[in-house]
């Protein structure tokens, strides 16, 4: 598989290769901009240059982009959602200028209106962005949610419906967070529970949509619906977890990010992909 981390783009886009070589990255995850701010600059043609050129010195890809945490597609105020779509196209025009495959975004949150209601406007917002052809070379990945609060996607069930009512199956998959699902009540901490999880992942939605996994432990136990991200092994879920999933022959090739903690020198982004590789291959009580 390929290990990676979400890497700064402080000093432009490009930056960020320098940073996921340093700590080993054979993928990467970004923003492509101030991912607390609506509007943001045009990347310039020189830097868009430099993206590709630093993409084909160091090796890293593919490299994921994750959008604003500003963006609801879901929700229910029309002063919002508009703003939304907008900034989520905006998002998928910078991805396909700069050649990123996968954008990587929440299913918004139904802020009251409840979760059939929230599915469906995050359907209608979805249907609008495909329709208009915008970023057309970039899928879209549903990211699994903790369920903090009103949002959706911490069941596989309302990734399902989401692909019932978006039809344009070839501009969207899913991401799933490890400590998402964990927190949402889907347990993976030993070889039952991991295989009941994916069973059920493969029976309500297709294990064939994942893209991308975000490799993060949990801070608070199975169930909490609170999203708090821990160093591999030392959380909630355990090494035993991320064992079974990074030798599961299915998803071989698939991007594994971590967004665990990090400090300004990144030593622990070179220790948690460090152990990751550590447990490829690794038997289970070997470790």
């Amino acid at each position: 598989m390929p290990f990676g981390a979400h890497m700064s783009i402080s000093g432009g886009v490009s930056k960020a290769f320098a940073r996921g070589a340093q700590v080993d990255c054979e993928a990467m995850q970004i923003f492509s901009k101030n991912e607390r701010q609506w509007n943001a600059k045009p990347i310039a043609p020189e830097e868009v240059l430099a993206f590709k050129a630093e993409q084909e010195r160091t090796g890293i890809g593919p490299v994921i982009v994750h959008d604003s945490y500003l963006i609801n597609l879901a929700a229910p105020a029309d002063e919002l959602w508009e703003k939304s779509i907008a900034a989520f196209s905006h998002e998928l025009e910078r991805c396909d200028l700069l050649g990123i495959p996968y954008i990587v975004t929440h299913p918004g949150a139904h802020t009251g209106s409840g979760e059939d209601v929230g599915l469906e406007r995050e359907a209608v917002a979805l249907n609008r962005i495909f329709e208009s052809g915008v970023g057309g070379r970039t899928t879209v990945l549903l990211e699994t949610t903790a369920g903090q609060g009103s949002a959706l996607g911490n069941r596989f069930e309302h990734l399902a419906r989401l692909f019932e009512l978006v039809p344009h199956h070839d501009r969207m998959a899913v991401c799933v967070d490890t400590c998402h699902i964990f927190a949402a009540g889907y347990d993976i901490r030993d070889e039952a529970s991991y295989r009941a999880t994916f069973d059920a992942f493969e029976h309500i939605v297709g294990v064939g949509r994942i893209k991308c996994f975000h490799l993060n432990d949990s801070q608070k136990d199975l169930g909490s619906r609170v999203d708090r991200h821990s160093h591999i092994g030392q959380g909630c879920i355990g090494q035993e977890g991320f064992r079974l999933l990074v030798n599961d022959p299915r998803f071989v090739g698939i991007p594994m990010i971590i967004e665990t903690p990090k400090g300004d020198g990144m030593a622990e982004d070179v220790e948690n992909l460090s152990l990751l590789r550590s447990l490829v291959g690794k038997a289970n009580g070997s470790v």
